[in-house]
């Protein structure tokens, strides 16, 4: 998955202001403890994060 998809699911997921905010303040534990952007800044694969987000927070089926 590329970055401006991912991007593109957790805007319409969250909200263009809130996925950000989302992606920098909220610690997983599906990424090891890290929030979206300390997993995609440590080399993460967007798809597995996109994976971990959507198992976080109940993500219907249809948008992951």
């Amino acid at each position: 998955m590329r970055l401006t998809i991912f991007w593109e699911r957790m805007e319409d997921h969250f909200g263009v202001s809130y996925a950000e905010s989302f992606a920098r303040d909220h610690v997983m534990a599906g990424l090891g403890g890290r929030t979206v952007r300390e997993a995609l800044d440590a080399g993460w694969e967007a798809k597995d994060v996109w994976r971990a987000v959507c198992a976080a927070v109940d993500v219907p089926a249809d948008k992951r």
